[in-house]
């Protein structure tokens, strides 16, 4: 079997140089984000940083299923929706591909993703555990799809969605560990280690950014390994979600709001909550550290009680986005940039 430690330096310092190179190679073609009215940064910068992520963890990913580490369905659903999602990301961060196209792709990448999975887990509410059918394969496809777009909507910072990512997947790896399940925690903890690696060239002040190939397989990556997580124990499901409260909240706040105004929701625009704080502080620094200080002081102690099984899952999920909701509000999340 792999050495869990030999596979995860070997996956940091893979996603640290492949940065570098990525780094060198979007200068050397003028592959830069150059700021403009709704954009949260004020220097051009390279792009396209997060490919390193994507080979870093599918290459691991494909490794572990040789070695037999890895579940071959589990490695499927990955592999497969990961890699649709990254080069569809990818041709959008080189050209441009129409909203209703991409859309039709992230649906594609989470239908290949459930078929592996057999679906949609069963779902436990309130000491009650229901099994969804066919309803859970649609719910399963919007849920993943969620996911990954807020998470590109969330991917706006330097080192925002890198840290959210690290601490969800360590969160998780803790949660594994003391449920008495340590095996589980490989891929979450790959998946941290091939980020981190990025995080390096990526923390305040970015000198690369991670474009949408790197945000949008980090957000079906992530719900993947929810769904997974969650086959082993329902539990574990409210854990990831609370886990990933901050961009959830902040995403579906502000998209809430939007549809309700009638703004045109594809449309590239500055208006979450993380947004607003970045510019009321002047720096991304402060923000980020805040996202790192939320994670691991209230919602990752949550998190374990939860999936622990001492508090139950929709009790544990309100109680942890109650603040987090009054943040959005206290920050203008979804609010008409004037």
């Amino acid at each position: 079997m792999i050495s869990w430690l030999l596979c995860s330096i070997v996956v940091l310092l893979a996603a640290f140089t492949l940065t570098w190179v990525l780094r060198r190679y979007a200068l050397a073609r003028s592959l830069m984000d150059v700021p403009n009215a709704r954009s949260s940064h004020s220097v051009p910068t390279p792009r396209g940083g997060g490919v390193a992520i994507v080979v870093g963890f599918l290459a691991a990913l494909l490794w572990m299923m040789l070695d037999g580490a890895v579940e071959v369905v589990q490695g499927l659903a990955l592999l497969g929706a990961g890699l649709a999602v990254a080069i569809i990301g990818f041709l959008d961060d080189h050209g441009h591909i129409a909203a209703r196209w991409r859309l039709l792709g992230h649906f594609f990448a989470a239908a290949w993703a459930l078929y592996w999975l057999g679906g949609l887990p069963p779902v436990e509410l309130f000491g009650s555990t229901f099994e969804l059918g066919v309803i859970g394969y649609i719910l399963g496809a919007f849920y993943l799809v969620w996911m990954l777009n807020l998470y590109n909507f969330m991917d706006g910072i330097d080192g925002f969605a890198s840290v959210q990512a690290i601490t969800a997947c360590l969160g998780g790896c803790l949660l594994y560990w003391l449920d008495g399940h340590a095996a589980s925690a490989m891929l979450p903890l790959v998946l941290a280690m091939a980020v981190a690696g990025f995080l390096a060239w990526n923390f305040p002040p970015a000198r690369i950014f991670m474009g949408d190939a790197g945000s949008g397989f980090l957000g079906i990556t992530l719900g993947i390994l929810s769904l997974q997580a969650a086959a082993v124990s329902a539990q574990w499901l409210w854990s990831w979600l609370i886990l990933l409260g901050v961009f959830v909240v902040d995403a579906t706040w502000t998209l809430l709001r939007r549809l309700l105004r009638g703004d045109k929701v594809y449309e590239a625009h500055r208006s979450h909550g993380y947004q607003y704080a970045s510019r009321r502080y002047g720096k991304h620094l402060p923000v980020t550290l805040a996202l790192l200080t939320i994670n691991l002081a209230w919602l990752l102690p949550i998190a374990l009680w939860v999936g622990l099984g001492g508090l139950d899952g929709v009790v544990g999920l309100v109680l942890a986005y109650a603040p987090l909701v009054l943040l959005a509000i206290k920050f203008n999340a979804g609010q008409l940039e004037r």
